[in-house]
């Protein structure tokens, strides 16, 4: 009976942990939606308001964050730098799919020459690390936060592109589709009715894991210069801005990197959950 106990607690221990981390990550994930859509809601201020009378004060009541080199308050810059900070994580997984998805049916629909061309393309962008692509993209169009969207976009588009074509010609393989060949000469039929809504099945899961690294990316890139520039509120130039002042003022680092870490944790454990209910869907 205690055996039975024992081995009962093992098994629903790790349930209980990922049911826990899963609600803690829906939860501050709606937080960040609030504070992407009304902002005033948790910092009512201007997030550029500079006070040089209270530069690098330590977190306290009036100031819960603390204030950086300006005075400017750090929680209030921080909620309203996640605005643009997910915008671009977001708009940059965009460009991804848009991509890399039609790319992908493309190479898994399209014959073997295709099929090698495009599959190499692929390889080849695959074999750079995606934020020294975007670095390389974004030297070539300059900085900014159009090119900085663009160039994690096209850099993570290859990603997306080979789980699309692998998808489709597992899809285009499957017994249903020979099936449905017999029942119409039409190949663009089969394809819009019944390969391309099975193998965009995985799409959703991959944006959700996606959105986190983007959002890694473009802070880092962003912390590099490359993206939006001081004084914007977002959560890489808040940290680009602070970094020398890490040894006298430790908050106005950490807080935008704990800011970071969170939403990227977050979007990752959303991104795994979905992807186990996907493949116990597919199994059952």
């Amino acid at each position: 009976m205690t055996s039975l106990t024992v081995t009962g607690l093992r098994l629903r221990s790790p349930l209980r942990a990922r049911s826990i981390g899963l609600r803690v990550s829906a939860v501050f994930l709606l937080l960040i939606v609030v504070a992407i859509v009304w902002p005033a809601v948790f910092a009512p201020g201007d997030p550029l308001h500079t006070d040089l009378s209270i530069a690098h004060q330590a977190p306290s009541m009036s100031h819960v964050f603390g204030t950086d080199q300006l005075g400017r308050d750090v929680w209030i810059r921080v909620v309203h730098g996640a605005r643009l900070s997910v915008f671009i994580g977001v708009a940059a997984t965009a460009v991804a799919v848009a991509i890399g998805v039609p790319l992908g049916l493309a190479a898994g629909l399209g014959n073997r020459f295709l099929d090698t061309v495009l599959s190499r393309f692929f390889d080849l962008l695959g074999a750079f690390p995606e934020i020294l692509l975007a670095l390389v993209l974004i030297a070539i169009t300059g900085t900014g936060t159009t090119n900085l969207i663009m160039a994690i976009g096209v850099a993570s588009a290859p990603r997306f592109a080979r789980v699309m074509r692998a998808e489709t010609r597992l899809v285009d393989r499957a017994e249903f589709i020979a099936q449905a060949g017999l029942l119409t000469r039409s190949r663009w039929r089969i394809v819009l009715r019944h390969t391309l809504p099975n193998a965009i099945g995985t799409l959703p899961v991959l944006i959700t894991l996606g959105l986190g690294t983007s959002i890694l990316g473009a802070a880092a890139l962003s912390f590099l210069g490359f993206g939006p520039q001081p004084p914007t509120p977002e959560w890489g130039a808040i940290l680009s801005e602070a970094r020398d002042d890490l040894r006298i003022a430790w908050w106005t680092v950490f807080f935008p990197g704990v800011a970071i870490t969170a939403t990227v944790i977050a979007t990752t454990v959303a991104g795994r959950e979905a992807q186990r209910r996907f493949e116990r869907r597919t199994t059952t």
